[in-house]
């Protein structure tokens, strides 16, 4: 990849006098448990397994994000903002911060045996409503849940200045810079790991805002997942969705695409897969989807390498295998083979 300096050239221009920086902060949030620890999947099957919150120490930006033994998982750190103002709603300070914070923001801890290191927020999870950053192994391991954080949010204004009709969200300046994007005969060209088409997006459509979160990859056609490559998704790719407008909200449309970054795992519950937070939207003809291996926000911010991209089956999928040949054992012994 290009170095910053030269990135920065050729990114295109950006109204960064304009914007303004708020710090906002969080705690990292404690999983929560529903009265029922099962989850029934689209296979039918009821599973236990982690989930959303917590601090993921052995999943980070860069990793795989399909198959694993987890449902939603967020990679790094959940962050959720639990105090009360004097005004205003019971949750509105963590409203607050899933809306101020911005894929791309840096992040510093402020309480704990971490005071003072840095990460880099990574993605907002909706429904849960987790900001999702990311922090070295070695901070990981000594991070407490409880621990507050700081992050430096500035993004909400963001403006390609000579792409009127392109829109950005949830993403910060710097991240604009780093991602290789550049002007090519009127249009922009948009590094990418995966064009994903609208039609498999599920869970999160139906809202009227794409700034309070994510919405879900569905990979529970096989055919779908080996024709586009679904299995081989990394926490931290930057994807295209085809036929997507998340303007006013995420919804089909033709002639639009969305660029956003994987942002939590898959899952095995009906509608819902690896989650997108959206990032740019516009008409496809201004917007051009270029393959590279290393569009990943990993390898974006020199975090660290993103492992190679390799396919992995759906856990509900290798569930569906093993009944397969546990049935076709069971019809041999019938038949006495």
């Amino acid at each position: 990849m290009n170095d910053l300096a030269t990135l920065r050239r050729q990114t295109p221009r950006l109204n960064l006098g304009d914007l303004v920086m708020v710090a906002v902060s969080g705690q990292i949030a404690h999983p929560v448990g529903a009265a029922n620890p099962y989850r029934i999947g689209n296979d039918g099957i009821p599973r236990v397994l982690p989930a959303t919150g917590g601090i993921v120490l052995n999943r980070r930006i860069g990793d795989r994000c399909v198959g694993l033994a987890g449902d939603h998982i967020e990679p790094g750190v959940a962050l959720h903002n639990n105090q009360r103002e004097v005004v205003g709603a019971r949750n509105g300070p963590n409203r607050a911060l899933i809306t101020y914070a911005c894929v791309g923001n840096r992040v510093r801890v402020i309480s704990g045996p971490c005071t003072g290191q840095w990460g880099l927020v990574t993605g907002k999870h909706g429904g849960v409503d987790h900001v999702i950053a990311d922090f070295p192994s070695r901070v990981l391991r000594r991070l407490n849940i409880g621990d507050r954080m700081q992050i430096y949010s500035c993004g909400l204004g963001l403006e390609l200045t000579d792409y009127p009709d392109i829109s950005v969200f949830n993403c910060a300046p710097e991240l604009l810079t780093r991602w290789g994007i550049v002007e090519s005969n009127g249009r922009l060209e948009v590094p990418v790991t995966h064009r994903i088409p609208a039609r498999i997006m599920g869970s999160g459509l139906g809202k009227n805002t794409v700034w309070r979160g994510d919405y879900d990859i569905q990979l529970f056609d096989s055919e779908v997942r080996r024709r586009f490559g679904l299995g081989r998704l990394r926490f931290g790719d930057m994807i295209a969705i085809v036929d997507a407008d998340t303007r006013f909200g995420p919804s089909f449309r033709q002639g639009y695409m969305t660029y956003g970054v994987i942002v939590h795992g898959d899952s095995t519950v009906s509608g819902h897969g690896p989650g997108v937070t959206p990032l740019l939207c516009g008409p496809a003809e201004k917007l051009r989807a270029i393959y590279k291996i290393n569009a990943n926000l990993a390898n974006i911010f020199g975090l660290r390498q993103a492992v190679p991209p390799k396919s992995y089956a759906t856990l509900s999928g290798r569930s569906l295998i093993k009944s397969e040949k546990i049935s076709s054992r069971k019809i041999d012994l019938v038949r006495g083979y």
